[in-house]
């Protein structure tokens, strides 16, 4: 028996100090290539992200640049870094992270909501199938004869191949770029995810035949019909018996079972790997059977989710950037030479826009979508990705494509996908941005009849016991009904699980989910705010915004305007944990960004909630455990008022005692302009002293709340912390922004949380001695310029009646 000579390859060296080179052995040489790809590809990544393209753009570039079209070039750069002989290790190790990327895109595929779908988006689908394959068929005959060495590939296997890799959908990178431009639960956004779903199944379909013929090549026609005939009866097999198998696996492995489910995980990868084999050893290629693998694991319950968790950061941010290094290793834009291969070229790209977007242009028209909408769906169907380079990678490897055929396919796909997002952001855009002021603001007074509207934002279960307990603080039946809005955020990602959520997206204005499914995060909330619903009049309608943390702000303040809520309660950012800071707990710091933004864009008065063990953490997700101290600190302003009304509804709870703690300035601190004793027009200054002063009289005459007042020059941030250790107070609320003249007492350059207000930032120090938790509200700053402009026409209106009765008395005498 004769060996490879690639056999005397060694795997390790025995290091530098031995006189021997790292890089003539397997392993020290594959980390490098690991750490160049992962670096190029992440830098091309970061670079365009401005232009809002998917990662699968930057990783396709950089696997392209990698190769001989650009670094590959230098003969000493290709034989240094991606000699020939690991070629062969290195895809072997990409094609393990292929394997079970297609089995997490097995696992995103829910062929029930495809069932559910609907005739119009099977209709759709069809059309952008049908007419880029017949496309795919004209101009195969056409390039099989202008393609140097194509004539002698068979024009079925030819055929098949360019008719898949004009017609395919990429499910999972369509997903991503409907929710970046926040279509996914608009009309366009649902159709083109039920289409590319049924694309997606059919491309598989098409591609399995495409390698059925390949893999006969010469040989009898009847070796691709069995073939074939296996993998018809893989997949019955796998649907028929290993799906039960699954279905069981997963009940197992519920929060109903206290079982380890560590066996579980590894079974269900040792199925992957085996279904793989399978389907290589029938003669159709791996990846199909880890798909197949995929679809049988159910979509419901926590099974899928923890599977995902466990491999998808591993597969995807490590093992993929390494497949679409191998395909750049193949494609040399340098072979499209020539007048003629450039026309080639754009034939190619032609066909395949002109063959999506009219066909499913047509027929989106004929099922009476609108003009726009009809062309935006045509250019989201013409989006390519991964699946294309598996297809055209394919194709090669079974010598159906040459290098200058498998190169112009990977510029068209590269090509198609770069001009999805321009394009469809100039056809087809929502109006979204910062929220429009005209909306009537719902007042908080308690002498309000009208509905109050609140919307709520949580990032986990962590945020439910103290939200509950504040929501049931604000409750007032006795005045005005109230309607609780709780919205889940969750950061949209380029992890499958991201994708998983997105498809189980429902319509509902924006990427929101309505239905929860059994054992998901998402179900813990809404068990929770359904519990405290049954037990009070309190109406709970449950939202989750799927979004990328840069444009997370648009959801929120956009259902906040559409809803006409009178208040955004925000998390903040950091959790504390009995007396200490949760630094393991805290979120990411672009939440606090999300926290910022808010505050600038929303058109009501928005409130963050700094919980330090508000509602205990050992305490049920549905106590309703209230804190019976609240303080109100008021120093001036219309922030402080805007708290002064949520204390007001606060006071009429039984069981709370509420204190009003105001601190005022020494008498040299709070002059009023007067010019001997005559009348003058009164200052800003002292329009708002006297809608404070008015603001807390119409709270005293509740007997319940304590009113206090405590005089301070400069030692203001003294006295603040003095609060926040006195242990007296579980709640204290404060008003974000303060009087001008109490401001210049303070450090505020000095502040490390800027969003909360210089009193909230000294309550939000890491000082352990510091206990209650902190709701900091902040009035929506249009509505104050239309209220002082109301007030100011009041007053002018006022002056000249009294002027006009001045000129009466006068004349009268």
């Amino acid at each position: 028996m004769q060996w490879n000579t690639s056999t005397n390859i060694k795997t390790s060296s025995d290091g530098a100090w031995q006189g021997e080179n790292p890089l003539n052995y397997a392993f020290p040489l594959l980390i490098v290539q690991i750490i160049l790809v992962l670096f190029v590809s992440r830098f091309l990544a970061f670079l365009l992200k401005p232009l809002r393209q998917p990662k699968v753009v930057a990783e396709i570039i950089g696997g392209i640049l990698l190769g001989p079209s650009a670094l590959g070039r230098s003969e000493q750069f290709l034989h240094l870094v991606f000699p020939p002989w690991s070629t062969p290790i290195l895809e072997s190790v990409a094609s393990i992270g292929l394997l079970f990327f297609l089995f997490l895109a097995g696992l995103e595929l829910d062929l029930s909501s495809i069932r559910r779908s609907g005739r119009q988006a099977f209709t759709i689908a069809l059309a952008g199938i049908s007419l880029p394959f017949l496309f795919g068929a004209g101009v195969t005959f056409f390039l099989r004869n202008a393609v140097r060495g194509e004539d002698r590939v068979g024009y079925a296997q030819l055929l098949v191949f360019m008719g898949v890799a004009l017609s395919i959908t990429a499910f999972p990178v369509l997903a991503r770029i409907l929710a970046e431009l926040k279509l996914l639960t608009t009309q366009v956004g649902e159709t083109a995810m039920a289409a590319a779903a049924f694309n997606d199944v059919a491309a598989w379909i098409l591609l399995a035949l495409a390698v059925a013929l390949a893999g006969g090549g010469h040989k009898s026609p009847l070796v691709s019909i069995f073939v074939l005939i296996s993998a018809v009866v893989f997949v019955a097999f796998m649907m028929l018996l290993i799906r039960p198998m699954m279905n069981w696996v997963a009940l197992k492995c519920s929060s109903q079972h206290d079982i380890l489910d560590e066996a579980y995980i590894c079974l269900t990868l040792a199925g992957v790997m085996l279904s793989g084999f399978m389907t290589d050893l029938i003669g159709i290629h791996a990846i199909f059977g880890a798909f197949v693998f995929g679809l049988t694991i159910p979509k419901g319950g926590e099974f899928a989710g923890r599977v995902t968790k466990r491999i998808e950061d591993f597969v995807t941010g490590l093992l993929l950037p390494l497949y679409f290094a191998s395909s750049g290793l193949k494609t040399d834009v340098a072979k499209i030479h020539g007048a003629e291969a450039w026309g080639l070229l754009v034939l190619v790209i032609s066909t395949a826009c002109a063959g999506k977007i009219l066909g499913t242009f047509a027929v989106a028209m004929l099922c009476t979508v609108p003009v726009r909408e009809s062309l935006a769906l045509g250019v989201l169907m013409n989006t390519k990705g991964l699946v294309e380079l598996i297809v055209l990678n394919i194709g090669k490897e079974k010598k159906v494509l040459n290098d200058e055929m498998f190169t112009i396919l990977v510029v068209m796909a590269l090509f198609t996908t770069f001009m999805t997002t321009p394009t469809v952001m100039a056809i087809y855009k929502p109006l979204r941005g910062r929220c429009s002021p005209g909306n009537r603001r719902l007042p908080l007074t308690e002498n309000s009849q009208d509905e109050l509207r609140i919307l709520a934002c949580v990032h986990g279960p962590g945020n439910v016991p103290s939200l509950i307990n504040l929501v049931e603080l604000i409750r007032n039946p006795k005045r005005s009904t109230l309607k609780l809005y709780v919205m889940h955020l969750v950061e949209l990602t380029d992890r499958s699980s991201s994708i998983m959520m997105v498809q189980r997206a429902r319509k509902n204005g924006f990427p929101f989910i309505k239905r929860f499914r059994q054992g998901g995060m998402q179900d813990q909330i809404a068990a929770a705010f359904e519990s405290y619903s049954r037990v009070t009049p309190v109406s709970v309608r449950h939202l989750t915004a799927i979004s990328a943390l840069s444009t997370m702000q648009e959801d929120i303040c956009h259902v906040a305007q559409e809803k006409r809520v009178a208040m955004i309660i925000l998390p903040f950012h950091k959790y504390w944990t009995g007396e200490r800071e949760d630094l393991t707990g805290n979120l990411n710091h672009d939440w606090r960004v999300v926290n910022q933004r808010v505050l600038k864009n929303a058109s009501c008065s928005v409130a963050v909630l700094m919980d330090r063990s508000f509602c205990g953490a050992e305490e049920a997700v549905t106590s309703t455990t209230m804190p019976k101290r609240v303080c109100i600190v008021l120093f001036g302003g219309p922030d402080d008022r805007e708290a002064l009304e949520l204390g007001g509804r606060m006071a009429e709870h039984p069981a709370v005692r509420l204190t009003i703690l105001r601190f005022r300035g020494r008498a040299g601190l709070e002059s009023m302009e007067q010019s001997n004793g005559c009348t003058t027009v009164p200052t800003n200054s002292q329009r708002e002293k006297e809608l404070d002063e008015s603001t807390v009289a119409r709270r005293m005459w509740n007997p319940s709340v304590k009113y206090e007042e405590k005089i301070v020059g400069n030692n203001i941030t003294e006295e603040v912390q003095k609060l926040g250790q006195n242990r007296e107070f579980e709640l204290v609320v404060v008003g974000k922004r303060l009087p001008s003249t109490v401001e210049a007492t303070l450090p505020l350059n000095l502040m490390e949380h800027d969003e909360l207000g210089p009193v909230g930032d000294i309550l939000a120090s890491s000082d352990c001695s510091i206990m209650p938790s902190v709701l900091v509200i902040q009035q929506q700053e249009i509505q104050n310029a239309n209220q002082t402009a109301a007030s100011k026409m009041i007053q002018d209106e006022e002056e000249t009646t009294i002027d006009a009765s001045i000129r009466s008395e006068e004349a009268l005498v």
